[in-house]
């Protein structure tokens, strides 16, 4: 009988060599090479550089953080309160009458030409709260919107000759009490809003030195409160009778 080689195996079709890892430079018993993992503490520079970028840029197109810097959003908002701003809700759609918003005032100072590396680092700047010079934020309530008439008499707002129905929080508004001085009547320019704080009686706003605001000048929507912790919170719109429209025509 012929001897079967200890090296070879039974297949269907006859003997075969037995299998074999197609790496023939491994050898038996040999200790495996293992990849040196990367220090996380090497990659971490990089992590922090990502996470950076990314933060800005979210700071720059999308959300950014605004800190109230007076007493003129009382009751709702106090002094110190920092709130997120929606920034590209009104590229969707126009701003809304009763929403919180953060608007700048612009900047009278002349601005000089600016080459590529000062435009970058502008942008990063703004991205970072850095505020232009001669430029200042503002929150206020939108109250008029363009093409109306707003009149302010004894404390009570009207537009188009309707009262605006605004409440003390004690009655389910958003005032601290109606008050401040009369106002108009005036015909708000197109592509132009009416701005006053919820504190009508301390409040720089459009009835004072601050006009009629530009809607380019609407940096966006404020929609809740972050801080202080405690009083976390959504920062809802108002909601006006039919007879007012929400919103500028066809928007």
């Amino acid at each position: 009988m012929r001897k079967i080689p200890d090296d070879q195996q039974m297949t269907d079709g006859g003997w075969s060599e037995p299998l074999r890892s197609d790496d023939s430079s491994e050898s038996p018993g040999a200790p495996k090479q293992k990849e040196e993992p990367t220090s996380f503490l090497s990659e971490l520079p990089m992590l922090l550089l990502v996470a950076f970028v990314l933060a800005l840029l979210l700071k720059t197109f999308a959300v950014q953080a605004f800190f109230i810097p007076s007493e003129s959003m009382l009751p709702g908002l106090e002094r110190g309160d920092r709130v997120l701003v929606n920034k590209i809700v009104y590229d969707l759609r126009a701003p809304r009458r009763g929403e919180v918003v953060v608007f700048t005032t612009g900047s009278d100072l002349p601005q000089p030409e600016r080459g590529p590396l000062a435009s970058v680092v502008s942008w990063l700047g703004s991205g970072l709260g850095v505020v232009p010079a001669g430029e200042t934020n503002y929150i206020k309530r939108i109250i008029g919107l363009p093409g109306e008439t707003l009149e302010v008499r004894a404390g009570e707002v009207y537009i188009d000759g309707q009262p605006l129905p605004e409440a003390p929080t004690r009655q389910g508004g958003y005032l601290t009490e109606a008050g401040g001085p009369d106002y108009g009547p005036s015909a708000i320019p197109e592509g132009h809003y009416f701005m006053m704080g919820d504190n009508r009686p301390s409040s720089n706003d459009s009835r004072m030195s601050l006009g009629f605001i530009p809607e380019e000048n609407v940096v966006g929507k404020a929609f809740v409160l972050i801080w202080p912790f405690t009083r976390f919170s959504p920062l809802s719109g108002a909601d006006y009778p039919a007879g007012l429209p929400a919103a500028r025509s066809g928007s």
